[in-house]
């Protein structure tokens, strides 16, 4: 059968989180089969915990944030990301502030930091939520129109497209389409990096957010260019990190989906909503298992080897 996965060991970190400015430790731990991924606050009185489901998103203003009462994690699109990538179903993680640090501004430190853990497979079969009726989703109209749709495909694919009207981006592609059969996820879009406009600066902190962005955790861009002495690690790194954010995003799904997503100018709160309209059509969707990895479609086999 084609098995669930976890990591095999303990592993923590520590870094500044992307909004909140504040440093904080992270853990990932490994967790039991049909667990899921489940973050805790472990520097409240009593630890509280946040499992990683769509339904559990109450704010989308610049990042993925669950929430249960008053206690939040903010951030998780770029772990839960990494966590879809390499195919891992059960971890616990454990923070002691209330948002994943934002590392470099990717993927990549989370995809480093699982496969030096290690992964294991467990005694129980992958379940997948394969789609077998499209749903969309859509904000606005005309030029300002936004939209995300997923729709049936034996594998998993993203398509999105941008739209952000700014020279050092125009200046890149604009569209990326990426299909896990053929393209890897580790070295094709983990690595693409958050990005953000000085002259937003000044209202993002005012607003509680951007307080802990960097050129060492973002992609700046003036007026004009592109800020960071290094450029840009991908031609398309833009459009590329768009679906690195709706991989994680579409993750807390709570399964690995079976599906293509296609979007424009899609962001967090369009994602979250396409989650769940796509959850609440009970007969757009419905959940498998595969017998064997050799029976499962190339694109959860060919990136999802064990560490």
């Amino acid at each position: 059968m084609f098995r669930q996965r976890t990591i095999k060991n303990l592993v923590k970190t520590t870094g500044v989180g992307l909004h909140s400015g504040r440093r904080v430790e992270l853990t990932l731990r490994p967790a039991a089969p049909d667990t899921g991924i489940v973050f805790h606050r472990v520097d409240l009185p009593e630890v509280v915990d946040l499992p990683a489901i769509a339904s559990m998103v109450k704010d989308t203003r610049m990042a993925s944030v669950l929430q249960e009462g008053n206690v939040r994690v903010s951030t998780v699109e770029h772990l839960m990301s990494a966590l879809a990538g390499l195919g891992i179903d059960n971890l616990h993680v454990d923070l002691n502030g209330e948002e994943v640090p934002i590392m470099d501004g990717s993927a990549a430190t989370f995809v480093y930091l699982l496969r030096s853990a290690g992964i294991e497979e467990q005694s129980v079969s992958k379940q997948f939520l394969r789609v077998v009726k499209a749903v969309e989703v859509s904000e606005g109209e005309g030029d300002q129109a936004k939209w995300a749709r997923l729709e049936p495909h034996d594998g998993f694919a993203l398509a999105f497209s941008i739209d952000f009207r700014h020279p050092a981006i125009d200046s890149t592609s604009n569209f990326a389409e990426v299909d896990f059969a053929t393209h890897s996820y580790v070295k094709e879009i983990a690595r693409a990096r958050t990005f953000g406009f000085v002259n937003e600066v000044e209202a993002l902190r005012s607003a509680g957010l951007a307080r802990g962005g960097s050129l060492d955790n973002a992609i700046v861009m003036d007026e004009y260019r592109v800020l960071n002495v290094d450029g840009l690690r991908y031609d398309d790194e833009f459009v590329k990190h768009k679906i690195l954010d709706a991989v994680g995003d579409l993750y807390l799904i709570g399964k690995p989906l079976v599906a293509r997503y296609v979007a424009c100018k899609s962001g967090h709160a369009l994602n979250n909503l396409l989650a769940r309209t796509l959850l609440a059509q009970q007969d757009a969707w419905e959940l498998i298992t595969y017998s064997s990895q050799a029976e499962a479609p190339l694109a959860f086999r060919q990136e999802w080897k064990l560490a």
